[in-house]
């Protein structure tokens, strides 16, 4: 009991102080453009689940709210499940709908950290598993979107959860008494249905845990992970309502749409706006080593130096860590060479990026192992720094993260997206409601996330042109793909702006 405390004392330690400061901070976070849409969505999803939805003259596409034609895709396993927490939180806190989506998103994210952890003791010490599990939890990037991304952080959940539980299945010796080891593969089964359900290429992680079955050559085992991957398939089925009706056609539809992905949007990179179907290779691997902190792939490097000499020595239980490595190459492989739509950051890829932090958590093994208690602590402490000062620094934009190696948030401002997501709109409707209370204020672009606010300020659709405005009438504009400097309105005098330093992503303006 006693070795169970301490293995478990570091993580809830972990987990209480995010919550304290998510507690003090998750109302600073604006709306993401998705959120409004996709929220819409997990409201309208659960009529599929009432017998109204079988009524003759239903209209079954009403289940996926005002954007069927793109929500039907994506798999509301973790709306189904989140939605009566973030109404219930709502309700007890007080807060809006939004804020409370906020704060069930990040507390999604702590148990993708607490599961990370109990991956990472496999194969580290207490200690050495979380400094690096902190070392994820304190990325600036995965901070921001740990609050307004209820699509690739839940996956990134959803998939640790589910190679969790398989690597728990395939540890129990070829011999064990089955009554030892359902309750894991039941579960393997059901997290990998909803992570398939939350998006369609979440097999994937299945196939982490195959191949983990395959190097420890638990052959023997092939049969009832067979029969767990017929329990997923049901569990994606049940929760996923676009595919009641042609389970396979309408799965085939998915993977087309979510392998060609038609999307045109404008993404500035390198100082250039490229369409996002037409991104050079680079941006996925520049995009890795610009927006996770400056230790992270010093630490990658020494961590992957280590594995390297603990397999040839045999001092490390390497079966489970390679599959990470082949996921990871296959779709790293797959951006570069094919170049799929990308754009804001690699914020669709968070799920392959387990392998990097887990690599920290060998540099952090191999390091303090020679150091002392004190001294590891201190040097751990170190390493953490920048993604501790880099949340303070660009609360509430964290998600707008860059290192140093570029000049942090404000280098890469005019030459790399920032505020993608037009988070900016909360301080500055909430200062515009403030300082100029009635007046109307004309919108740039995404009105219906200005809307989403509750503003009581008249939001207007903004004029075709700088004629078209009223002398003294105000417009909010952003700073995503540099459109202020590329749009007609630019040059209208800037009454306020707001961002991090002297990177501005919203400014409120003034026609003289």
């Amino acid at each position: 009991m006693k070795d169970k405390g301490i293995r478990y004392f570091p993580i809830l330690v972990l987990l209480l102080v995010n919550l304290v400061l998510a507690a003090f901070s998750f109302k600073d976070q604006g709306i993401s453009w998705d959120e409004p849409l996709f929220y819409d969505y997990a409201d309208a999803i659960r009529t599929a689940y009432t017998p109204q939805a079988f009524a003759d003259n239903f209209d079954f596409n009403s289940v996926y709210g005002k954007s069927a034609s793109d929500h039907q895709y994506y798999g509301p396993a973790y709306l189904l499940i989140a939605q009566p927490l973030a109404k219930g939180l709502s309700e007890l806190l007080g807060s809006n709908i939004y804020q409370s989506w906020h704060l069930v998103n990040f507390l999604t994210f702590q148990v993708g950290l607490l599961v990370f952890y109990l991956l990472l003791i496999r194969w580290l010490k207490p200690f050495q598993a979380i400094a690096s599990t902190a070392f994820l939890a304190w990325q600036p990037l995965f901070w921001g979107h740990a609050y307004n991304n209820p699509k690739d952080i839940p996956f990134l959940v959803f998939c640790l959860a589910t190679i969790y539980f398989g690597f728990k299945f395939v540890d129990f010796p070829d011999k064990s008494p089955f009554k030892k080891y359902w309750g894991a593969l039941l579960l393997f089964g059901l997290f990998l249905g909803l992570t398939s359900s939350v998006r369609v290429i979440g097999p994937f992680a299945g196939g982490i845990v195959f191949l983990n079955l395959l190097f420890q050559k638990r052959f023997s085992k092939i049969p009832l992970f067979l029969v767990a991957g017929i329990f997923a398939i049901l569990v994606m089925i049940l929760s996923w309502p676009y595919l009641w009706t042609d389970p396979v056609n309408n799965l085939l539809a998915v993977l087309k749409h979510m392998s060609n992905n038609p999307t045109e949007l404008a993404v500035l990179y390198n100082g250039q706006i490229f369409r996002a179907n037409s991104m050079p290779a680079s941006f996925i691997p520049k995009m890795l080593v610009i927006t996770l902190t400056e230790p992270t792939w010093f630490l990658v490097i020494i961590g992957g130096i280590a594995l390297v000499r603990w397999m040839i020595n045999k001092e490390i239980e390497w079966q489970s860590i390679l599959p990470f490595f082949v996921l990871f190459g296959l779709l790293l492989s797959y951006i570069i060479l094919l170049k799929p739509a990308v754009y804001d950051g690699f914020r669709h890829f968070f799920f392959i990026t387990p392998i990097l932090f887990i690599l920290v958590g060998l540099a952090f093994r191999l390091i303090t192992e020679k150091l002392t208690n004190r001294v590891a602590f201190a040097f751990t402490l170190l390493l953490l720094f920048p993604g501790i000062f880099g949340i303070l620094q660009n609360h509430p934009y964290e998600y707008s993260y860059y290192n140093q190696f570029v000049g942090g948030t404000t280098g890469a401002y005019r030459n790399y997206e920032t505020d993608y997501w037009l988070t900016c709109y909360q301080p500055a409707l909430q200062w515009f409601q403030e300082d100029h209370p009635g007046q109307p204020l004309s919108i740039q672009r995404e009105i219906q996330l200005a809307r989403a606010y509750g503003s009581v300020t008249p939001l207007l659709e903004l004029a075709p042109s700088v004629d078209d405005l009223p002398t003294g009438s105000f417009l909010l504009s952003h700073s995503r793909a540099n459109l202020d400097q590329r749009s007609v309105f630019r040059n209208i005098p800037i009454v306020k702006s707001f961002g991090v330093g002297d990177a501005n992503f919203c400014n409120i303006k003034r026609v003289e």
